[in-house]
C-alpha cells in the first residue's frame, strides 16, 4: 500500500477573486473545473509544479481560514517573483524561522498558504 500526497481543499467565495489570486498572482495553472449545473457552485483543481490544490465554492467542503504548508526549493525566488507582480493586496516576504525560511500569503477568503524552504543552518 502507498499513499499519494494529500490535496488540500480550500473554500472560496468568488471565482473571479480566486482566479486573480491563485492563477494571476501565485502563478498556478487551471487543470479543470466542475459544476453540477451552470448556476451551482464551482469546484476546480489548480497546480503549480508538484503542489495541487482544490478550490471549492461548495458549502461544507472546507472551512474558511484553513492553512496549507507547502515546501519550496527556492523561497527567495518565489518571493522576488511575487513582489515583482505588485499585487494590490499582498507583498509577502520570506522570514527566517528555526527550520529555514517561511513566507505566509493569505488568499481573499482567509485561507493561508505557508511556503517553506527547509535550511539546515539559518
Amino acid at each position: 500500500m502507498q499513499f499519494a500526497p494529500a490535496i488540500p481543499i480550500l473554500r472560496i467565495f468568488s471565482v473571479d477573486k480566486a482566479r486573480e489570486f491563485y492563477l494571476d498572482f501565485l502563478g498556478f495553472q487551471l487543470d479543470w473545473e466542475h459544476r453540477f449545473a451552470p448556476d451551482l457552485p464551482l469546484y476546480m483543481q489548480i497546480h503549480r509544479d508538484g503542489l495541487i490544490l482544490h478550490l471549492s465554492e461548495h458549502h461544507g467542503d472546507a472551512t474558511p481560514g484553513s492553512a496549507v504548508f507547502a515546501r519550496v526549493e527556492d523561497l527567495k525566488a518565489l518571493e522576488r517573483e511575487l513582489l515583482a507582480k505588485r499585487y494590490g493586496y499582498a507583498r509577502p516576504q520570506a522570514e527566517a524561522v528555526d527550520w529555514g525560511l517561511e513566507m505566509q500569503v493569505s488568499d481573499p477568503f482567509g485561507n493561508r498558504l505557508r511556503f517553506c524552504q527547509q535550511i539546515d543552518n539559518v
